[in-house]
């Protein structure tokens, strides 16, 4: 697995499910409302510092999204893909990678046609039983509640910077 993680240029996530716990919230008002997990997003701070770049492919299109997206400085923003893997292709083209430098995060089966063809494939733990024998990696914390962090840290630790981006928390 060190050796697929060391080669990975881009990350790509999925939304509901992944960066969220998969609920969708309406207020009284018809508001939509997500819930995104603050040390995701630390975690996905850090690996743009170590060079990985990150990008979004959701099936849904929600403001929420496109507002957090650019709070972490994430630029590769597709929604409402109802075939995931045409904007994959997309992506690939438009960023110059191959398969093997691009992993994904998702955690159901619309995500399986990108899951099997990138370098590496991660799910959460609490992703539809389907996905789970069939990706490299399964976190062990589930959508929106930390799964994100983890496979940042995975890909951080691979690079070779995690002490690097790490020690300033670490000096009293």
């Amino acid at each position: 697995m060190e050796a697929k993680l060391a080669k990975i240029k881009l990350l790509l996530l999925d939304v509901d499910g992944v960066m969220t716990d998969g609920r969708i919230i309406y207020d009284n008002q018809g508001n939509e409302l997500k819930a995104f997990d603050v040390k995701d997003g630390h975690g996905l701070k850090m690996l743009q510092r170590a060079g990985i770049n990150i990008g979004i492919i959701t099936g849904r299109k929600s403001e929420l999204v496109a507002k957090r997206a650019a709070e972490l400085g994430i630029e590769i923003l597709y929604q409402k893909a109802l075939n995931k893997l045409d904007p994959y292709r997309e992506i690939l083209a438009e960023q110059g990678l191959t398969d093997e430098q691009v992993a994904y995060v998702g955690d159901d089966v619309v995500d399986l046609p990108i899951l099997r063809r990138v370098g590496f494939s991660a799910t959460v733990a609490d992703a539809v039983p389907e996905v789970l024998p069939l990706v490299d990696y399964v976190a062990s914390r589930p959508g929106g509640r930390g799964a994100v962090r983890e496979i940042c840290d995975l890909l951080i630790k691979a690079s070779g910077q995690w002490e690097r981006l790490t020690e300033r928390y670490f000096v009293s």
